[in-house]
């Protein structure tokens, strides 16, 4: 069996890839990586909120998908947007990297909680509306590009620091550059965020569904993803939205954090539901309709208002 990987070429995505890569061939599987340049790879000097963030960094992989050129495509599972088409279907899900948000500089002695205002870069609209709520004395500027443009826009004297998955940091091996690590009681991360998904188109053989699935599919971090997601796509919500969850197993059951956030931090709305992992969508949507009824549905029209 030959399987065709579609991924974004930079060196995190190339990472990803080369990891599913490796859990295939547990199994008497063949792979190659067709390389793909996405929207958002391509228009580098906007913020994400001004382009659109539906299938920014999907939408040409989901073509190739269609057309047959690639078999699976291997995405930040954060990246995937909260409804897919009716086409396609994420497969698997990896086990999950720890989630948490890091403070990443040259200056190993920042941190948010000194009181000390510096800037710090990123094109988060969840990490720039929850530094205004926690750090308004920090200055944030929009920051774009991969870990390795971020990392020369930062030596290049633009911020401080960048605040980034911890997932990614670690991946490309830039734990030294860690300054601190968010809690994440507070800075509770995006949507799927440390693990990596797996897409196909529903053309995909049987066979090699199976096959894929079987070898790269992690069922404890697929339950948590289920419930978050459940939870993003009965809110709406898409990269330049400021929504948080982070789904964790307690016993056998499975605790989901949720919220939202005003873009200015001012408001910030926040629940916790725990279910059945059996139960894991019904959990997100339920999570989602609590937080509408307390606000959030005026919150959301503010924001995409705003945007």
């Amino acid at each position: 069996m030959h399987i065709r990987i579609g991924t974004r070429s930079s060196r995190l995505a190339l990472w990803q890839a080369e990891y599913i890569q490796q859990l295939l061939q547990a199994s008497d599987i063949t792979s190659e990586l067709v390389l793909i340049e996405t929207k958002g790879d391509q228009i580098l000097d906007r913020s994400l909120s001004k382009i659109g963030s539906k299938g920014i960094f999907t939408q040409e992989l989901e073509d190739q998908l269609r057309s047959g050129a690639i078999d699976i495509a291997v995405h930040s599972a954060k990246d995937l947007q909260s409804s897919l088409p009716a086409d396609l279907s994420i497969i698997a899900f990896t086990e999950r990297e720890r989630a948490n948000d890091v403070l990443v500089s040259r200056n190993g002695s920042l941190s948010l909680t000194s009181g000390q205002a510096f800037t710090i870069g990123t094109s988060s609209t969840r990490r720039v509306a929850m530094l205004r709520h926690y750090c308004p004395h920090i200055n944030v500027v929009d920051m774009r590009g991969n870990l390795q443009t971020r990392l020369r826009k930062l030596d290049d004297g633009q911020c401080d620091a960048l605040l980034l998955a911890y997932a990614g940091v670690h991946r490309m091996a830039y734990d030294e550059l860690i300054a601190e690590h968010l809690p994440i009681s507070e800075f509770t991360p995006a949507v799927g965020q440390g693990s990596v998904a797996i897409e196909a188109a529903d053309t995909l053989s049987l066979d090699k569904l199976t096959q894929v699935r079987s070898l790269t599919n992690h069922e404890p971090t697929e339950a948590c993803l289920k419930a978050e997601r459940a939870f993003l796509r009965r809110l709406e919500g898409g990269c330049s939205i400021p929504v948080f969850a982070l789904a964790t197993w307690v016993g056998d059951e499975i605790s989901l954090t949720g919220g939202l956030i005003s873009l200015d931090g001012t408001d910030m709305l926040r629940e916790t539901f725990i279910g059945p992992p059996a139960q894991a969508e019904q959990l997100g949507h339920d999570l989602a309709e609590a937080l509408l009824t307390r606000g959030g549905d005026e919150m959301l029209q503010m924001i995409r208002a705003a945007l």
